[in-house]
């Protein structure tokens, strides 16, 4: 028989099985055929020699906010701003562009790196009159001006929604930070987004998803609530089609559900219409897990805690929502079939999260579900051997301690940071540990985010509880076979071996004992879905 492709003199990584050197990688019909010794592979349709460069699995997203990144690469981009009055100015040029009408956006600003959140009357010096909506980095807050807030009804008394805030100045009026779900309140006047806008962001950002080795991400949390970009926004998915070159799995928000009217010995009273559930799909676009968030940020200092926030003695964060109503959600989720996402920061939020898990479990047995816990930024030894009883997976995002982790030393204290996304504790304990970014809320790319599991070093140069580090192949596995399994596709991706999709990524290095500069220093020299190559940067591959 005649092949499809064959990756000759491949150094092959797999990220169970290891190493071999030199090999043939053969692939038929978007599957891997077999793997044989370099120089002895059938002939095929294209060859390609790639002289020892290192292929493994490809690279999968576990969380991330593939809309919310897409649409930001068309506004400001606040990322690099050092400064509130670069931030001004960067509003500025950007209005001079737009009409009077228009809203001015912007997204990716810290407050840390900035000096403080910008405010409604640094806005309104910059851009008079003008309606502008500033997003932090974390998306759990943002600032609005003085016209936006006028149209949305602050200014007419209009309260925030529980679990939100309307942030006041020293002289009881708005300074135009909104947290959490007052954010709603903005979203309410910003969406929906039409379709073809959300489809062309999509493929702009799979164009970059696929230069950084990804072959699937999950969307984590869509259709409603401050995140959702519009109500039919699946459908935005399903327009872009095979231009999103990479498989994707949508988690709709838990009030994207409502309530069905199914026979009551079906246990079915929350869902989406016709029963769909999670795992609806094919291979390219399918159903994941429901999504809910419990609280909120720690670079905002809104997660729910325990204990009061370093310098802020009245201060331990919120749950985002009346704590019997997220109760009766997941509990009604888990019955209907959902695998639930539950995104949990601070460890109250994480000790309500496993008594629900718990509740729900018993009430309705379900071993084979694959809940997880997005984030488990903060959890004690307690808690680490719960959820591993549990069966409960960890969706932490290790980038988050280069890029924020400085910020959250002065916001948790030194006494904490043993408890700071863990790793290395939660593979003890049993647990699975899946590789994800919540991009754009940090750098997305994978080998970025492998870099941080094995350093834990922060932008300081300071490492943050160095017995959770692990090494170059246990992160790779947390990219690959931890969340290939998280989205139920372990039968189909997150490894090199015969059988499995041809979901691939060829690197200039080998990456098996790499330390975090040489992993954060490793190209992708081009990523493979079904065969074809979804990027190529040198290699000649057949084109997606």
């Amino acid at each position: 028989m005649r092949i499809d492709l064959v990756l000759r003199h491949a150094d092959l990584l797999d990220p169970v099985e290891g190493r071999r050197d030199d090999v043939d990688i053969l692939i038929w019909r978007g599957r891997i055929l077999d793997v044989l010794p370099g120089g002895t592979g059938p002939s095929a349709d294209v060859e390609v020699d790639l002289r020892g460069r290192c292929v493994t699995a490809g690279f999968i997203d576990a969380h991330n906010h593939m809309a919310w990144y897409g649409l930001s690469l068309a506004e400001i981009d606040l990322s690099g701003a050092r400064s509130v009055s670069e931030v001004a100015a960067l509003v500025s040029g950007r209005a001079s562009q737009l009409d009077a009408e228009q809203v001015v956006i912007g997204a990716g600003y810290d407050h840390n790196d900035i000096g403080g959140h910008p405010d409604r009357h640094i806005l309104e010096e910059a851009v008079p009159g003008r309606q502008v909506w500033l997003k932090h980095r974390s998306g759990h807050m943002g600032v609005a001006s003085s016209a936006l807030l006028q149209r949305i009804g602050v200014f007419d008394g209009v309260a925030a929604p529980e679990g939100g805030r309307i942030v006041l100045g020293e002289d009881g009026t708005p300074t135009g930070l909104l947290q959490e779900q007052a954010q709603n309140l903005v979203s309410a006047h910003l969406t929906p987004v039409p379709l073809a806008v959300l489809s062309d962001a999509l493929v702009a950002a799979g164009e970059r998803y696929a230069a950084e080795g990804l072959v699937h991400v999950t969307e984590c949390g869509m259709g409603a609530g401050w995140l959702g970009q519009s109500p039919v926004e699946l459908a935005a998915y399903q327009r872009a089609g095979r231009a999103l070159r990479v498989r994707c799995q949508l988690m709709p928000a838990v009030h994207a559900l409502h309530s069905l009217s199914a026979d009551p010995s079906d246990d079915m009273t929350l869902g989406l219409d016709l029963g769909i559930a999670t795992g609806f799909g094919d291979d390219r676009l399918r159903l994941g897990a429901v999504k809910i968030w419990l609280d909120g940020s720690l670079i905002g200092r809104t997660a729910a805690m325990t204990q009061d926030y370093c310098g802020c003695s009245d201060n331990r964060g919120f749950l985002q929502d009346d704590p019997e109503v997220m109760r009766t959600q997941i509990s009604a989720a888990h019955a209907a079939g959902w695998n639930v996402a539950a995104h949990a920061i601070g460890d109250a939020a994480m000790d309500f999260a496993l008594e629900v898990f718990e509740q729900a479990q018993a009430a309705h047995p379900r071993p084979q579900a694959r809940h997880r816990i997005e984030h488990a930024a903060l959890t004690s030894p307690e808690q680490v051997a719960r959820m591993a009883a549990l069966g409960l997976s960890a969706v932490p995002q290790m980038r988050f301690l280069y890029e924020m982790g400085d910020a959250f030393l002065e916001t948790l204290g030194e006494h904490r940071m043993p408890w700071l996304y863990r790793h290395r504790s939660l593979l003890d304990a049993g647990c699975r540990v899946v590789g994800s970014s919540d991009r754009p809320v940090s750098n997305g790319a994978p080998l970025l985010g492998m870099a941080s599991m094995v350093e834990r070093r922060t932008a300081s140069g300071r490492v943050l509880s160095p017995d959770e580090r692990v090494d170059a192949m246990t992160a790779l596995r947390a990219y690959t076979v931890h969340a290939a399994w998280m989205a139920g596709e372990e039968a189909e991706l997150g490894r090199v071996a015969t059988g499995l999709r041809a979901d691939l990524v060829i690197l200039d290095r080998d990456i098996s004992r790499a330390d975090g500069e040489l992993l954060a220093h490793t190209k992708v020299l081009a990523t493979l879905s079904d065969g074809l190559a979804t990027y190529d940067s040198c290699l000649g591959l057949p084109q997606w």
